[in-house]
């Protein structure tokens, strides 16, 4: 059995790798912005509107994964380094940023164990 990736370093560009196709980032960021609408409903409007962010976040960005990228969320296995993945592949994509990121991967997506990623 292989370990595990054990840094968020070691996580980025494999979680970047998974993320290729702009229609899945776009996806993500669809989720990012509508988990964030929620939350402010969930502050403002009612605290039952809380349980839907995970629906709101989630929902495209694995739509993105399934019937875009053809891959596995990383959040399945590495829930919390998926999350901040999300952040920062918006916060570079907004800054205009993100392109030099995808640049620096290599030409083939990097393949990890499937114990590496799923847990």
């Amino acid at each position: 059995m292989s370990e595990r990736i054990s840094s968020f370093a070691e996580f980025w560009p494999y979680y970047l790798g998974e993320h290729r196709n702009p229609v899945c980032r776009g996806l993500h960021y669809v989720g990012t912005i509508a988990a964030w609408g929620v939350l402010a409903l969930g502050i403002f409007v009612s605290p039952w509107w809380l349980l839907a962010i995970p629906f709101a976040g989630y929902g495209p960005a694995w739509v993105g994964h399934f019937f875009v990228e053809h891959n596995n969320p990383a959040s399945f296995g590495y829930p919390l380094w998926s999350l901040m993945g999300d952040y920062r592949m918006f916060a570079l994509a907004v800054t205009g940023r993100l392109g030099r990121e995808l640049e620096r991967l290599p030409a083939q997506p990097e393949q990890l164990p499937a114990d590496r990623v799923t847990g």
